[in-house]
This record gives C-alpha cells, sequence and structure tokens, in this order.
C-alpha cells in the first residue's frame, strides 16, 4: 500500500517512494497538491511538480501540442461541408446494391480495356473522379458511393457489377 505523506516527516519514507511505495531507485522530491513528497522517477513525472525544469517544460510543450491537436479535431468536425447535398433528394433511393465479388478489379480492367483514364471515365458518365476511383479501389461501401453511378459504370463499361 502507498505511503501518504505532508513531506514533514523527513527522511521517513525509508528510501521509497511516499505516493506508491516503490522501493530504492532515485527519489526525487516534487511537489504533490502543495506537500513536499520523496518520489520514483514514474510517480513524479506523473504526479508532482520537480526540480528539474527541462521535463516540465518538456510536459508543458507536449500538453499544449496535444491541446492544439484536439482543438483542431474538434473544428475540423464541426465544420462539416453540407455543399454536396442537394434540396429535397432522396438518397435511400439511391442505395448501393450488393456487388459482385472483385468488382474494383472488373471496373479498372474495362476502363483499360476502352482507353480511358480514370478521369476520362468519371468525365464520360458525368461522375466524380474521387467515386469512380473508389469502386476501382474495391471502397465503394466507404466512400458512400450511390447505386446510381454503379449503374452509369455499367452501362458505359458493360460490365456486370451488381449481384442477381
Amino acid at each position: 500500500m502507498a505511503k501518504y505523506s505532508t513531506g514533514s516527516g523527513g527522511d521517513s519514507a525509508g528510501g521509497s517512494c511516499e505516493l506508491c511505495g516503490a522501493e530504492g531507485g532515485d527519489l526525487q522530491t516534487a511537489d504533490v497538491a502543495g506537500a513536499t513528497l520523496q518520489l520514483c522517477r514514474d510517480c513524479a513525472r506523473d504526479h508532482g511538480k520537480t526540480d528539474r525544469t527541462q521535463t516540465s517544460d518538456d510536459d508543458e510543450r507536449a500538453r499544449r501540442k496535444k491541446a492544439a491537436q484536439n482543438t483542431a479535431r474538434l473544428r475540423d468536425a464541426q465544420q462539416g461541408d453540407a455543399s454536396h447535398w442537394e434540396d429535397g433528394a432522396d438518397y435511400d433511393d439511391d442505395q448501393l446494391p450488393y456487388l459482385v465479388k472483385g468488382y474494383g478489379k472488373r471496373v479498372t480492367e474495362a476502363r483499360q480495356a476502352a482507353g480511358l483514364q480514370t478521369a476520362d471515365l468519371a468525365a464520360e458518365i458525368d461522375a466524380d473522379e474521387s467515386a469512380v476511383l473508389a469502386v476501382e479501389q474495391g471502397r465503394a461501401t466507404q466512400a458512400g458511393v450511390g447505386g446510381s453511378l454503379v449503374a452509369k459504370l455499367e452501362e458505359f463499361l458493360d460490365v456486370e457489377l451488381v449481384e442477381d
């Protein structure tokens, strides 16, 4: 069990950390909630302000960096771009159907056989290049590709992508 002290007992810790009770090791004097304690390296790093200013500067820098990263993530999440949604559109009618195994490879091979680049194919079927690329890479579900794009690809490339 951990020993707790206000630090007034002098060397009463007997060579053990006054917070966790760890025996031996290199003890450091640290301030924990206003009390001066003899702590092991781990407890001093995690709980106390030590006499070593280098460590506290590094910790403060790391804390500020982490806070900035979290703030940036939160700001990005709050600023979602809804400009691609059309008013009044019913996206339930454009659900992605069950696709055959290897559908991405089929699309890629058919596109190459037609002598087209991904951007050219997207322009031909009036689709976003990133959506066509997602289909070719086999990640149509993750990219939120709709069934209408799959139907356009099937028709234009004369390939079967939907399971019967």
